[in-house]
């Protein structure tokens, strides 16, 4: 049994009484008890606290009238529970942070008391944080767009810290993390993102044990906006684009995509996301040398990039193809001016959804996350049900 390296006066009243006690919990971690039945968890005068479990209030009779509790001078956020016997920090705690707590309770016969104390938290051996998170601060994105989120160690308490990623929108969705690999997760929503509404992503990875000895010590927030609805529908057999914003058809194109003579040239079938764009870029045939059979090294314009394997919907001037016949080396092309169109319109995020071949997108190929069906996506996740939506509260408008 650890000792409590001091006792704190708690009054009551009419009666005021001084003392307190160390008890040890059911979970064999000790809990400062106060005369009035409070108890304290991590124990106040802890100096090397456990941060993971956060901090946690109890009333032994009667209620819970306040709690307030800092760290280096910050509010704890933090919840009563519907009873007001129980209060709970939003989040794991700091580590190497001391922390201040003030309590007040009412007894079942009406008296009342206060407590307060601190305490310090552990000082880990190992640190973790996000090394990225994808989309940027404040960029504009599609209705399609995941947040990808990469740390920089591997994770073997997966759902520790997918308890610790918190998303909120403007227009609530229901949404799930899958975990890629050790150091990434990627959040799905399950139809698309409702468009032009603000969506903030807070990794609370303060206090988070990752792995043995190894915690999180600092949040990570990135705030960003989903723009118009736009969605594109391309038929490699008709040669034909569609291109639509708000459920409205706002251009139509003529294409040629790949030839399909070989798995390389054919265009994979399924639901692709746009994921960065350049004009120009260079284009050079893969596994080819200068002077091989099919090798191609060449600057193409206005190229709006669609998977992790090369595609893209980008400009090219061979008008005798498209609409006609598929002749590229896998890619979509379009006439000129109007792959400008697409390529000034597009954002990251946005769906390209191709049909017509038989190469199906594979779900890990770039961002084809929109492979796996809702059922398949959960499977990835650590906590297996999705937590639900969380509501955005700022006083700026939503988009246009």
């Amino acid at each position: 049994m650890r000792r409590a390296a001091g006792c704190l006066p708690i009054v009551l009243l009419p009666l005021a009484v001084t003392g307190c006690s160390s008890v040890v919990a059911g979970d064999g971690r000790p809990t400062t008890v106060t005369a009035a039945g409070v108890r304290i968890s991590p124990p106040l005068d802890s100096v090397r606290a456990r941060t993971g479990r956060g901090l946690v209030v109890r009333a032994g009779t009667g209620t819970l009238t306040g709690v307030s509790a800092y760290a280096g001078g910050a509010p704890v956020p933090g919840r009563f529970d519907r009873a007001r016997t129980t209060w709970r920090s939003d989040w794991a705690l700091t580590p190497d942070r001391e922390y201040i707590v003030n309590v007040t309770s009412a007894g079942a016969d009406g008296t009342t008391a206060t407590a307060s104390g601190r305490f310090r938290t552990l000082t880990p051996a190992r640190t973790f944080q996000v090394r990225s998170v994808t989309p940027y601060p404040g960029e504009t994105v599609g209705v399609g767009m995941p947040i990808i989120v990469d740390l920089t160690a591997p994770v073997e308490d997966r759902a520790a810290v997918e308890r610790a990623l918190e998303v909120r929108s403007t227009k609530p969705v229901e949404g799930a993390w899958h975990w890629v690999s050790d150091t990434q997760v990627v959040y799905r929503p399950r139809r698309g993102w409702p468009a032009r509404q603000r969506v903030s992503f807070t990794a609370h990875l303060s206090g988070v044990r990752a792995a043995r000895g190894t915690y999180g010590t600092a949040d990570h927030t990135v705030p960003f906006t989903v723009g118009r609805g736009q969605v594109s529908f391309i038929d490699t057999r008709t040669h034909r684009m569609r291109v639509t914003r708000d459920g409205r058809t706002v251009q139509r194109m003529a294409i040629s995509a790949g030839t399909a003579t070989t798995e390389e040239y054919t265009t994979t079938s399924g639901v692709h996301l746009t994921m960065d764009k350049a004009s120009p870029v260079r284009m050079v045939s893969p596994g080819r040398d200068k002077g091989d059979p099919g090798f191609y090294d060449v600057m193409i314009d206005h190229a709006v990039r669609i998977s992790g394997s090369g595609e893209y919907v980008h400009a090219k001037d061979n008008l005798w193809a498209q609409g006609r016949a598929n002749v590229s080396h896998g890619c979509v092309n379009a006439r000129p001016d109007q792959a400008a169109w697409f390529f000034d319109t597009s954002l990251r995020g946005d769906p390209v959804i191709i049909r017509g071949t038989d190469r199906e997108l594979e779900w890990d190929n770039g961002w084809g996350y929109w492979q796996r069906s809702w059922e398949e996506w959960l499977a990835g996740s650590a906590l297996r049900t999705p937590g639900p939506p969380r509501r955005l509260t700022a006083s700026a408008p939503a988009p246009p």
